[in-house]
């Protein structure tokens, strides 16, 4: 990064929770019951879509009459049921890479597809919440992510220019957006992998947060 790191913003499913996987079987248990078999896959070609992008997606697979409402529906009660037996466990590194960017004096945000209750309730519940300056949510945006209208409205509200934040990833959709918004995008990969496309976009890829700690660190001190 040309400039000093000022903020860092993270997306959150499959980044800060390990959520994805939760949203993935919630996802096959409905369409099992709907008629759909199979429909979790779809997963890999959604991630970091919103309610209206996901939603224009699956009607342009499955026709118009594909049921949205009520798979939303049944997805979200599945996803609870699933979330209260067994929890939503956070991602390695989170606690860790919160605590650096709060002793660095860093703003940080969330930035996330998904809608704002459900997401200030994960934050909440997983003791996270308090770390954020601010959370951007799917259903507060026009446009989902690969466009970078959330994260360069995070960057407004944090107050930093995009050059100076750093964006957090699991998604190829989401380091899209990031790069698009004029950020230094980290890629920590969740279900996906980065293709060809992908490697290009992000300026630092680890495997978890704890690496993606040492390397904002290096990149702080340089």
């Amino acid at each position: 990064m040309r400039q000093k790191i000022k903020a860092l913003v993270f997306d959150m499913d499959g980044l800060l929770f390990d959520s994805e996987r939760v949203v993935q079987k919630s996802w096959e248990k409905a369409g099992e019951k709907l008629g759909y078999p199979g429909i979790g896959q779809h997963i890999y070609n959604t991630l970091g879509f919103n309610v209206v992008r996901r939603t224009e997606y699956f009607r342009q697979v499955f026709g118009e009459t594909f049921p949205m409402d009520e798979f939303n529906e049944m997805t979200r009660k599945i996803f609870q049921e699933i979330k209260e037996k067994e929890g939503v466990p956070l991602k390695p590194g989170v606690k860790e890479i919160l605590d650096f960017g709060k002793d660095r004096g860093w703003r940080m945000a969330v930035a996330t597809s998904s809608r704002r209750e459900y997401s200030l309730e994960l934050l909440k519940t997983g003791g996270i919440l308090h770390y954020f300056d601010t959370v951007l949510c799917g259903d507060m945006v026009t446009k989902a992510k690969p466009d970078p209208e959330i994260y360069e409205k995070a960057c407004s509200l944090l107050h930093v220019l995009p050059e100076e934040a750093v964006a957090l990833e699991d998604s190829p959709n989401g380091i899209r957006a990031a790069f698009a918004a004029g950020m230094c995008p980290v890629m920590v990969p969740d279900l996906v992998e980065p293709n060809e496309e992908i490697k290009k976009l992000y300026q630092i890829k680890v495997k978890t947060l704890l690496e993606a700690k040492e390397e904002l660190k290096k990149l702080a001190d340089t």
